[in-house]
């Protein structure tokens, strides 16, 4: 086998152990993301509930918002049309539909204490119902408001990296992987530091264990990302993988995580990013194109949207095209 065997450090494992990976399962995922699936726990266990509230996407989060706001004034609407009529002052609807449109109507002042006074709740009941409705209102707003603070304000890194892994012409007559990064927001990120972790399985004995091996990169910091970073392990005599075969890749089911760190200037706050690249994203021979170039006035411009053009090399690829599984 082409990877040269090294002494495992423990501190390279990804916290995976030495479970094989099958099927071609990622580690961490492309958003970066752990691909664990988590089983145990109760459908009414509130350990992950604010974690999940803070991370999921914006598009989810609203419609639960949206979704919890209806369903409270449905929910008291109800209770207010059950308390029969003349329970609502200034109410006119005849109708079991125009009187649950009233009741919720007046829910949604109530709830979110505005209170126009069109409609005024009457007796102890519909008095109580009311009185409990706006205090639950104020903590759910204040639920809300909390949790939405806590999204925009939640350090992270917006970083696009290359959708593919490129073996690319290095130096003299070398070849290095590499791929490329860039920050998609106009914040300034500093003191960057990159571990790229190559991970593969191996037979030991007649069974399938995962290997970790922390590769030595071109750079492992930059003191400040303002264009875009090629990130290089050159695959020269000290890499375990100079050698390795495409074929390889494939059987051993390897993977590159990339783990970022860096620390954002506006926030004053140390952020992270990671993702992975699988052996079915590498492009063998191929080197990346330039993603920036100048305007009139001679200042640079980086273009985003070209971080992962590239363009084949066929002097150093074993196949032209990327690899097919």
């Amino acid at each position: 086998m082409a990877i040269h065997k090294r002494k495992f450090n423990p501190e390279d494992d990804l916290g995976f152990g030495t479970q094989a990976v099958i099927r071609n399962q990622r580690l961490v995922n492309h958003d970066g993301s752990i691909n664990v699936k988590r089983k145990g726990l109760s459908i009414f266990n509130t350990s992950n509930n604010y974690h999940t509230l803070i991370t999921m996407s914006w598009i989810k989060f609203w419609l639960l918002v949206l979704s919890g706001y209806l369903a409270a004034n449905i929910i008291f609407a109800f209770i207010y049309v059950s308390l029969g009529p003349g329970t609502l002052d200034g109410a006119v609807g005849n109708t079991f539909f125009y009187r649950f449109m009233d009741a919720f109507f007046f829910s949604a002042q109530t709830i979110s204490t505005v209170g126009y006074g069109h409609i005024s709740p009457h007796g102890m009941a519909a008095n109580s119902v009311a009185a409990l409705e706006s205090m639950l209102g104020l903590l759910a707003f204040a639920l809300a408001t909390g949790l939405l603070y806590g999204r925009f304000s939640k350090p992270s890194a917006k970083i696009r990296y290359s959708d593919h892994l490129l073996v690319a012409p290095y130096r003299d007559n070398g070849k290095g992987i590499m791929f490329r990064l860039t920050n998609l927001r106009k914040n300034t990120l500093i003191d960057l530091q990159m571990e790229v972790i190559f991970s593969y399985n191996e037979d030991v004995d007649g069974k399938m264990v995962r290997r970790f091996l922390s590769l030595e990169l071109e750079r492992k910091r930059v003191s400040i990302l303002t264009l875009s970073w090629t990130v290089v392990h050159p695959l020269d005599n000290d890499s375990p993988i100079k050698d390795i075969t495409p074929e390889e890749m494939v059987n051993t089911e390897a993977s590159f995580a990339v783990l970022l760190k860096a620390f954002d200037d506006t926030f004053s706050q140390t952020v992270h990013s990671r993702t992975s690249y699988q052996y079915d994203e590498i492009i063998w021979g191929a080197k990346f194109k330039p993603a920036f170039d100048r305007d009139e006035e001679g200042r640079l411009v980086l273009n985003l949207d070209k971080i992962d053009d590239y363009e084949l090399v066929a002097s150093i690829a074993p196949q032209e095209q990327p690899l097919q599984v």
